[in-house]
């Protein structure tokens, strides 16, 4: 159980975050380089769910959670102290109840949803489904009253359905809850921390012995620290073993663990009243920042760093000045063989980073300023400059300065080259999506911006791919939201918006239906033929982007506002696609039967039909074609010689079906 922690990794192949900590994984190479999901706090996703699960200690309480949450429409609140595993209690309740109910895990909807968004579409909830709705981030008393308020919304809709919903409940605002809530809420205590600590090392598969766990101060830890703390402790000892720099045996990896979890904030305090000049602190920092990358490219930075602060050059030249290997000796800074920088203790450049966005909020800015030109060192590989990224983000989110981070996203992302999709943009604005506490801030700002604010194409860009890799496993109605608003914006941009938008409306049914109810209602407000949303909707409603098997009525729905449009040279396209669909195969012929049927008495529309058929027969001698366009003008003579009470109206002109090149 683990909460509340923040990790990097850049090896695909070794564990990811044993809990809701922010990890990624990156994969790729140069321009083509694109960040991949990875676990995350917002992510709940089924292999980061399974992971979770292998590593899962259930705390006091989790059983009766977990029983009353069976039953069909059932809402469980959840009542836990921070710091005691408690949104990954929520999870496992939620993963528990597909796993144990038999659930298929493919189909079966697992998401998690917004405490509150202006923009957040409808919920459509069907049964089975599940969700997450974690409040504990709430500090505020008004918040918390308008939260629960979208809660008992959210909770009828579950009950009906027969959904699932565990909520986190904010434990600082406890006076602040609805009576009526009480007898949905669940108490959880707090794990074993030894327990939790076990489970986590064999997983990770560490040989030790239950009395390697037994001393004194690790029982400290174990009973104080937060569930985050301990992940993070059992993440240092494989760290350890993995780096072959301390030791062969557990006892020694352990030791180094549990100085990084305790010492070394203390250790790094210590060290800053010994530096007191600033060219050996803005060393100490530009190598916390840039550790492990080569030595000439530490030494650009931090020559960059001094720079930025307006450090004044000494009067002697650098021959006489103290030389960088002495520098970075008496700062217990290695250089291995490779040439590359690196701390001579486990897990000091973290703590380092920590003091130093913690103790000198003057220099944040100044620190923004250099890092937006550091990342981008002509030495540092994609790894190097997404690792400088991350850094710099969790530093600034954890102080509350998601702007800075957002800034450095838009900078980076409006300077790429065109078609490229900067990595350390991508990188910053997924790490910003995903954190607990100002995710939803991302979100927002992601939606003002694709919305009508200030927008380049390679931000737009960006923004594209953080929707389409991560915003949609986590929020996918909001995704959907924000890539439509991409979409129809004006730019080169908008293109890749378009086709991820399609993609992802592919893919999922529900979300197909909403963005056609939303492209619905938006082409009754443009101009008739003109707007982009228009366009859209014909896109989306073509053969090829529909879900298989199609949804009849969502398409009936599209095309019946499609067809409301002039011209029809706007939606020829999609019929004549339909047409081959139905050549090719014969399970897409009903979709013939509900185009006819969605021009809902429209003369005009239903003749249009006729013409694009005939010379879409005419085009080819293949016998699948005349049958498929014969059907299809029986349908388009029945609709238009039925009356609307169902008799027959009489042949006025004694004509049958019409020739081609007539416009009926």
């Amino acid at each position: 159980m683990t909460e509340g922690d923040h990790t990097t990794v850049n090896d695909p192949h070794g564990p990811v975050n044993s809990g809701p900590g922010h990890q990624h994984v990156y994969y790729g190479v140069g321009a083509d380089w694109m960040a991949r999901k990875g676990v995350s706090p917002l992510r709940i996703v089924r292999d980061d769910r399974l992971h979770l699960a292998d590593r899962f200690t259930p705390p006091p309480g989790f059983r009766i959670a977990a029983d009353r949450l069976e039953k069909p429409g059932s809402v469980v609140l959840v009542d836990a102290e921070p710091g005691s595993g408690r949104r990954a209690a929520a999870i496992m309740l939620l993963h528990g109840l597909g796993e144990d109910g038999g659930t298929d895990e493919e189909d079966a909807r697992f998401e998690e949803l917004p405490v509150s968004d202006e923009d957040a579409a409808p919920l459509a909830v069907g049964d089975g489904d599940r969700f997450l709705l974690d409040l504990s981030g709430i500090g505020d008393e008004g918040a918390y009253v308008r939260a629960q308020h979208l809660l008992a919304v959210r909770r009828s809709q579950v009950q009906e359905a027969g959904a699932h919903m565990v909520v986190v409940l904010p434990a600082a605002l406890r006076h602040a809850q609805v009576p009526d809530l009480a007898p949905h809420t669940v108490t959880l205590g707090r794990p074993r921390g030894v327990a939790v600590v076990t489970r986590h090392l064999r997983m990770d598969r560490m040989t030790f012995r239950s009395t390697d766990l037994l001393s004194a101060e690790l029982r400290g830890v174990f009973d104080r620290s937060p569930m985050g703390e301990l992940a993070r402790l059992t993440r240092l000892v494989r760290a350890a073993r993995d780096s072959d720099r301390f030791g062969t045996d557990f006892a020694g990896w352990l030791d180094q663990a549990m100085h990084a979890v305790t010492d070394r904030a203390a250790e790094v305090g210590r060290q800053m009243t010994t530096i007191t000049t600033t060219p050996a602190r803005a060393l100490l920092l530009a190598t916390a920042m840039f550790e492990c990358a080569r030595a000439d490219t530490v030494y650009a930075a931090w020559r960059g760093l001094l720079r930025t602060v307006k450090h004044e050059e000494e009067a002697t030249t650098e021959l006489a000045r103290m030389d960088f290997g002495e520098r970075l000796a008496t700062l217990g800074i290695e250089r291995d063989p490779d040439g590359l920088l690196r701390f001579d203790r486990l897990a000091y450049a973290d703590a380092v980073r920590t003091y130093f966005w913690a103790n000198f909020p003057g220099v944040r800015d100044d620190l923004k300023d250099w890092i937006r030109d550091a990342a981008g060192l002509p030495d540092l590989t994609v790894d190097d400059r997404v690792n400088i990224v991350l850094r710099f983000g969790e530093r600034a989110l954890a102080v509350g300065r998601p702007a800075h981070l957002f800034d450095l996203v838009a900078h980076w992302a409006g300077g790429a080259m065109r078609g490229v999709c900067d990595p350390r943009a991508l990188a910053g604005l997924e790490l910003g999506l995903s954190h607990e506490r100002h995710g939803i801030w991302f979100r927002r700002q992601l939606y003002h911006r694709a919305r009508s604010g200030p927008l380049t194409d390679g931000l737009s860009r960006v923004m594209t791919a953080a929707c389409l890799h991560s915003l949609v496993v986590t929020h996918p109605d909001q995704a959907v939201v924000r890539l439509h608003h991409l979409a129809v914006r004006e730019g080169e941009a908008a293109h890749e918006a378009r086709r991820a938008l399609l993609d992802i409306a592919r893919g999922d049914r529900r979300l197909y239906r909403l963005l056609i109810d939303r492209l619905r209602a938006r082409t009754q407000r443009e101009s008739p033929g003109t707007g982009p949303h228009l366009r859209l909707l014909v896109e989306l409603l073509r053969s090829d982007r529909a879900p298989d098997p199609p949804p009849w009525p969502d398409l009936f729905l599209g095309w019946e506002a499609v067809f409301s449009q002039p011209p029809a040279e706007f939606w020829s396209p999609m019929v004549r696609d339909w047409l081959d669909a139905a050549a090719a195969d014969s399970t897409r012929r009903l979709g013939l039967e509900v185009l006819v049927g969605a021009t809902a008495g429209r003369p005009a529309a239903l003749h249009r039909l006729y013409a694009i058929a005939c010379g879409w027969a005419a085009g080819s001698r293949d016998p699948s074609r005349t049958a498929v366009a014969t059907h299809f003008w029986q349908r388009i003579d029945h609709t238009q010689y039925t009356r609307a009470d169902g008799s027959e109206r009489p042949d006025d002109t004694g004509a049958g079906s019409p020739t081609t090149g007539e416009a009926r």
